[in-house]
């Protein structure tokens, strides 16, 4: 059985560079257009030439996202894009639209073409037209369930990817599901009441009869709110199932994010397939899942139909045990101190954990701090901010300090 790869999520250069250290075996990334992450960082066309290189360096793989759907005026500079793509060697691009993939057959016709969920394949016959098309990979659609995979496995013979991890859409990967859940009519085969139109409101539960209008904010709306597909005690069968990518979401996410779950499938896959018949989720992999920034976790559509219990109707419930609060920028092996980048306001006394790509996951004291003129200070409360400490253990490049958060009530 061939070890899949993990594929990690890249929303901007420094990201990028943490999922490779952290074990990723490739990154998937977007560019300032042509992708549907407008806001996420994204990267100029200096950064993706300096992605690109960083990745190959690690002998790993970099695609690259052009999965928007572009309408006339968005085609002139697309073939111009492309070929710069394709002259800084990234391993592949992502795309949605059948528009863009005749583009890039026609001006990169070496280029390796990644046919994404935005497209929609459910089934064997949709899989085996992209083949037949020349496409390298398809990025399976969300609402396939592990047998569906497994039949198209035996049906075509081209790369599948798939979500393993990360946050889940209520619309049908990019399509509305809102008539099948309000009437049990399926839109996506021809019988939708286009519940879309009609006209929702909220009440709150100490104000019976005042009606509020639906609205959204930076952060969403939470009345149509997924729980988080976590597929962990899965790998097994992800792997029996022939799928050649385990695809993480999450360009939006943070640098912790992105280092704590590339790192616990890492490690899961890695487990795996040195013992496959012992395979077993350790304790400190869920541990580290719920340190992270997440909703509730679901299997999603991989073993049943989802149902109410795989939504959440009560806020946004992101729930995490542990604070981001700097990043380790060098370490002395001599002094046996640390250089940190700030990224949350944190102090002397305080009891910190250093998680890193490879070493080992440590607790701690900070028992000293000193600027970046050498004085001691007692807090460090600047964005980014530079500061030396002492660290009980050797720490690599990119090792995380992070801090329990404390209990309300």
């Amino acid at each position: 059985m061939k070890k899949p790869e993990l594929l990690a999520p890249a929303g901007n250069l420094e990201k990028l560079k943490i999922a490779i250290l952290y074990g990723a075996d490739a990154v998937y990334f977007g560019g300032k257009s042509f992708g549907l992450r407008a806001f996420s960082d994204n990267f100029s066309e200096a950064e993706l030439k300096e992605a690109v290189a960083f990745v190959h360096q690690a002998g790993k793989k970099g695609y690259v996202t052009i999965n928007v759907f572009p309408h006339n005026e968005d085609l002139p500079a697309l073939p111009e894009y492309i070929r710069y793509l394709r002259d800084i060697g990234v391993d592949g691009i992502i795309i949605s639209d059948l528009g863009v993939y005749r583009i890039a057959r026609q001006v990169a016709p070496d280029l390796p073409l990644h046919i994404s969920t935005q497209a929609n394949n459910t089934n064997w016959s949709a899989v085996l037209c992209w083949q037949e098309l020349g496409a390298r990979r398809v990025v399976l659609a969300r609402e396939i369930s592990l047998e569906d995979i497994r039949v198209i496995r035996q049906k075509v013979n081209i790369e599948l990817e798939a979500f393993v991890h990360g946050a889940m859409c209520i619309s049908y990967s990019g399509r509305c599901l809102l008539s099948n859940y309000f009437t049990g009519r399926d839109a996506n085969r021809g019988e939708c009441t286009q519940a879309c139109r009609w006209k929702y409101y909220v009440m709150e539960e100490t104000r019976p009869g005042q009606f509020f209008p639906v609205l959204e904010d930076e952060r969403g709306t939470y009345i149509f709110n997924s729980k988080d597909l976590c597929l962990l005690p899965h790998i097994p069968a992800l792997a029996a199932s022939g799928l050649d990518s385990f695809k993480i979401e999450g360009r939006m996410k943070s640098v912790h994010y992105v280092a704590t779950v590339v790192k616990v499938y890492r490690q899961a896959i890695n487990s795996y397939f040195a013992d496959p018949d012992h395979y077993e989720v350790r304790p400190e992999w869920w541990e580290e899942l719920q340190k992270i920034s997440h909703r509730p976790y679901t299997t999603g559509f991989y073993f049943n139909k989802t149902t109410q219990e795989d939504q959440i109707y009560s806020g946004a419930t992101y729930k995490q045990t542990y604070d981001f609060i700097g990043l380790v920028r060098s370490y002395n092996p001599v002094t046996g101190m640390a250089l940190v980048e700030q990224r949350n306001n944190m102090k002397v006394g305080e009891e910190i954990e250093i998680f890193q790509p490879s070493g080992p996951t440590f607790r701690q004291r900070i028992t000293a701090m000193f600027d970046s003129e050498g004085n001691a200070i007692d807090v460090a409360p600047h964005p980014q901010q530079l500061v030396t400490m002492p660290v009980n253990q050797p720490v690599a490049e990119y090792a995380m300090l992070r801090r329990q958060v404390k209990a309300h009530g």
